[in-house]
């Protein structure tokens, strides 16, 4: 028997998140990010440390509260980071071997990401400015007139709203404005801008030779509404402006762009949407001058990117592709059968291989020169580390060790891995986690967990919540039914239309694979919870069986009819998940709403929800609690202020913590 003791959900007070390196270009020093909650201010804390890869020496080298995205000058000889300068983030720089920090941006409305010019000369950051726009005046006058009534207590003035996409999770209405890029020459006052109109620039990178910029955007061509429109284009312009050139063809959604070194080619992270909303995202390159784009991952049926669901992150900074040093491949994040790792694509599509190994959930990484990598890792022993793989030699050693001291107190339980063949033939993947020190014989209660999404995965990383459970004496259950990534496009596919159908057969199958399975999991004591798409499932699940002796839905779905205009994706995403809209598919959009199903529900449901959630907004969790109630079904609703649909993740510290203790607590008193 383990004297160690079993995790609280208090202890995400003593975690510590590690993320964001970036190698030195001389290859001898790490800089990254070390974050931790300030449980005084109910928020975090980050700091950017350094290590030096000889001596794996690990030092603070900033003191900022808020500092964060770390990258070195191609010069080696500055460190650029943001850190808020008057309340609005802004790129500060340091010198390499330290000294006192510079604020080199005052960007009206804060900078939201930025790369260093090639010859380390100047900087492109991008920023907020006013909308340009038929209805600008608007608009404007709008938003002054509500901020003077708030500032000089004048009555309040009515909002103009033009936009069907006027909110989105996590960042609230709209504000007027748009994104766009500025050059910051360093020693200069002001920055130059180098894009402007109505439309918002997404990624962004420069030439080799520091000429151009490439850049994906969505800028209208028609007059056709480009907030009904999914696609984005790549653009490249010359540094000192000019014309922009479009290098795609409008019919892909666009996700990150680079140039290779010899600045040849370009390479992008993009879907076909062959599938919709369920297309795996893969690598397509082409000659920068004259050519067409090869799509180099799509027979491989592979995933790219990170696609694993945990509490452990929210708004990691992920990688694009990134070309070798000899410009002839492309490096990327693959999600596959519960864990990511790095692999390696010929920029000829003529093959692949895997350069990392082991069951993990890589979350980052910094090419080095002669075949080194930085890796940011988690498994379900620990929620992310810095690593040095030596590809030459095969060897990887650990850089960083935030959490291993906590650990050391608490007992981790590691998951056991199965698969188990679905009624259709399909395998499934899951794995099950059995509390310490169960005695030989004994059955305890066992929480099944269904993950967001729906196009995510379940896999081998770090999760409080599970550790949480199985150390309250749960058994904890979680795979990876249809419409998951990391496995095929068929079978990301496969959830739309069909919310409710073989993914809720899936699950229920792979309950019964862990009762015959396993002889400590209790049939008698069952109980279901999950987030999001995993909230849409519970209510699905306890409207159609009553074999959960209880559950708890998480900002969840109930209602596709009013999801549909409420949600920030609502418009489009009911259309292609579900397959119609509010108005001449009622009855469609209806028939997989678990509010249909209420009258069904026996199960005491507890129903968690952030008020401030724009992706299922807390009407959906209200109608349910409101139609529970009116039927005398047991259940209580839980409200998080300031919380959006991020809360389990990124949320108000105290406020995951009452999140985690809440669903313990309902579930032992329904034991």
């Amino acid at each position: 028997m383990s004297d160690k003791r079993g995790m609280t959900a208090e202890d995400l007070y003593r975690l510590v998140w590690t993320s964001d390196p970036s190698l030195s270009p001389n290859g001898e020093h790490v800089a990254y990010v070390s974050k931790t909650v300030n449980k005084d201010r109910d928020g975090y804390n980050s700091h950017i440390r350094m290590v030096e890869l000889g001596s794996h020496e690990d030092i603070a080298f900033t003191s900022g509260e808020q500092d964060r995205h770390p990258v070195w000058s191609p010069d080696g000889r500055k460190l650029a980071f943001l850190r808020n300068h008057k309340d609005k983030p802004q790129i500060w720089v340091i010198p390499a071997n330290g000294g006192e920090a510079q604020v080199i941006t005052h960007a009206e409305h804060g900078v939201s990401g930025f790369a260093w010019s090639p010859d380390s000369s100047k900087l492109l950051f991008r920023t907020q400015i006013d909308a340009v726009s038929s209805n600008e005046a608007d608009v404007e006058d709008s938003k002054k007139a509500r901020q003077e009534s708030v500032d000089q207590k004048k009555p309040l003035e009515e909002e103009i709203i033009d936009r069907i996409r006027y909110k989105a999770d996590g960042s609230g209405r709209w504000n007027g404005r748009r994104s766009h890029l500025y050059i910051q020459q360093l020693g200069s006052d002001a920055p130059a801008p180098l894009t402007g109109g109505d439309y918002d620039i997404g990624d962004f990178c420069w030439s080799p030779d520091g000429e151009h910029i490439a850049f994906v955007a969505k800028i209208p061509e028609d007059d056709t509404d480009p907030d009904l429109s999914l696609i984005n284009d790549v653009y490249v312009i010359n540094s000192s402006g000019g014309n922009r050139r479009k290098l795609t063809s409008s019919e892909w959604t666009v996700y990150a762009v680079s140039y290779s070194p010899d600045g040849k080619k370009l390479a992008i992270f993009g879907s076909d949407r062959s599938h919709h909303n369920a297309t795996q995202v893969n690598l397509f390159i082409r000659p920068v001058e004259d050519g067409e784009w090869l799509s180099v991952t799509k027979s491989y049926d592979l995933q790219l990117s990170n696609s694993m669901v945990s509490d452990m992150r929210s708004g990691t900074r992920s990688n694009g592709p990134v070309f070798s040093e000899d410009s002839e491949s492309v490096y990327s994040l693959v999600s596959r059968e519960g864990g990511v790792h790095l692999a390696k694509f010929a920029a000829d599509g003529s093959g692949y291989e895997w350069i990392s190994q082991g069951k993990r959930d890589i979350y980052q990484f910094e090419q080095g020169s002669n075949g080194q990598f930085i890796l940011a890792a988690a498994d379900p022993a620990q929620p992310g580390d810095l690593f040095l793989l030596d590809t030459q030699s095969k060897l990887e050693s650990r850089l960083t060790q935030h959490n291993d001291a906590f650990l050391e107190e608490v007992e981790v339980i590691l998951p056991e891995e199965f698969y188990y063949t679905a009624s259709d033939g399909e395998n499934i993947q899951g794995w099950v986690m059995k509390p310490a020190g169960t005695p030989s014989g004994t059955k305890v209660p066992t929480v099944l967990e269904i993950h967001g999404g729906p196009h995510a995965m379940y896999g081998f990383t770090f999760m409080l919540e599970f550790q949480l459970l199985a150390a309250r004496g749960y058994a904890v259950i979680y795979t990876n039914p249809r419409g998951g990534h990391g496995y095929s496009q068929e079978f990301v596919n496969a959830v739309r239309g069909d919310y409710g159908g073989r993914d809720y057969a899936d699950l229920m199958e792979a309950v019964d694979h862990v009762l015959s399975a396993y002889d400590f999991v209790d049939e008698s004591q069952l109980f279901v919870t999950g987030g999001s798409y995993g909230g849409f499932m519970t209510n699905w699940i306890v409207g159609h069986t009553n074999r959960f002796k209880a559950a708890v839905t998480q900002r969840s779905i109930s209602n596709w009819i009013s999801f549909y205009g409420v949600s920030d994706i609502g418009f489009f995403f009911t259309e292609d998940q579900i397959g119609g809209d509010a108005w001449k598919n009622t009855e469609l959009l209806w028939k997989h709403s678990p509010l249909a199903y209420v009258e069904q529900v026996e199960t005491p449901l507890l129903i968690l929800h952030g008020e401030e959630d724009h992706r299922c907004p807390i009407e959906q969790a209200e109608q349910l609690f409101i139609a529970l109630k009116r039927l005398g079904k047991e259940t209580q609703f839980i409200r998080f202020p300031k919380s959006s649909h991020e809360l389990s993740r990124g949320g108000h510290p105290g406020l995951r913590v009452k999140r985690l203790n809440h669903i313990v607590r309902w579930f032992d008193e329904h034991k």
